[in-house]
Parts: structure tokens; C-alpha cells; sequence
């Protein structure tokens, strides 16, 4: 038995047909274009992923300090490699050794790692949204790039000499 709500609809539709009634070259084209549409969107958020985005100085109010991403641990004096990663991201392990070994490779740049998976508090301060997402920090703790899953090397290498060509023309 059809329920009411679905006669109701039915009727209220003239040339209602159901799916099964589809021509069979409309139902191609209609798949076909899905496809299409899922492809162009998930090759759009794959060339996103990894890009280092630059943030502008003045966005993001205030400095951060250790504190408050509950670190113990100093910033950089000239870089933090601030990365927010969970227990349950497969891409956070190889993105800690690839910035870990960033950081290793230049004075006065830190790598801290932020576990998220109990302090959504901070992922809502910082609007984490995947994990692996790592926030560049200057010297003085202020926000100045941001990369959402795992970072090019090659682009984190010509931020942190940005930050770094920056630091010594406001410090010299």
C-alpha cells in the first residue's frame, strides 16, 4: 500500500515519473555529470591540501604564547612549526617527522606538536578543521601561515626564509 503523503506528491507533481521510469541515456548523463562533479570537487580540495597559505599579520587578535595551545615547551625565537594533530590521523606521524626535521635543520626554529583528540576547545580557537593542520608562527608568536594537511617542504622552506628575511630587516 502507497502511503497518502507519497500520492499527495504524486498528484501534486503532473508528469511525476519514478526513477525506474528514467531513459536509460538520462540516467547516463545523470551519473556521468555526479562524477564529473565529484571529481572536479575532490581535485579542487586535493590541490588545497598541503599549500601553505600566508596569513596576514594583523588577522587572528593577539599573540600566542605556549600557554595557550597548553604547552610547557618555548616557541621558536625565530619560527614555531605549531602542528594539531589527533590519535586517530594516519597523515600526523609523517607530518611530525617532516616538520620535526624542518625545525632541526634551522636555529631558532620549534617544532610543537598539539594533540586535539581531548581539547576540541582548541580546535575551535583555531579552527582546526582536519588534522593534520599546522600554524607558521613569527618570533613574537603571531600567526603568519597556515597549512591544512601535510605541508610541501618546499613551501614551508621559502616561508620560514621569509619569516626569517623579515626578522633580520625589522631587527636590523
Amino acid at each position: 500500500m502507497v502511503p497518502s503523503s507519497a500520492v499527495t506528491l504524486r498528484t501534486a507533481w503532473p508528469g511525476w515519473r519514478s526513477v525506474g521510469d528514467m531513459h536509460p541515456l538520462a540516467a547516463f548523463a545523470l551519473v556521468l555529470a555526479l562524477v564529473a562533479v565529484a571529481t572536479g570537487l575532490g581535485l579542487v580540495w586535493r590541490r588545497r591540501q598541503g599549500r601553505v597559505r600566508a596569513v596576514g599579520t594583523s588577522s587572528h587578535a593577539g599573540l600566542i604564547q605556549p600557554a595557550d595551545v597548553a604547552s610547557s615547551a618555548p616557541f621558536g625565537a625565530h619560527a614555531t612549526l605549531l602542528q594539531f594533530s589527533t590519535d586517530f590521523c594516519a597523515r600526523c606521524p609523517g607530518t611530525h617527522r617532516l616538520l620535526g626535521a624542518v625545525a632541526d635543520a634551522r636555529p631558532g626554529v620549534v617544532h610543537l606538536d598539539v594533540d586535539l583528540t581531548h581539547r576540541a576547545d582548541l580546535a575551535n580557537r583555531f579552527n582546526i578543521l582536519q588534522t593534520p593542520t599546522t600554524i607558521v608562527l613569527d618570533g613574537s608568536g603571531r600567526i603568519r601561515a597556515r597549512v591544512s594537511g601535510v605541508p610541501d617542504r618546499g613551501q614551508l622552506a621559502r616561508q620560514l626564509d621569509e619569516l626569517l628575511r623579515s626578522d633580520n630587516v625589522h631587527s636590523g
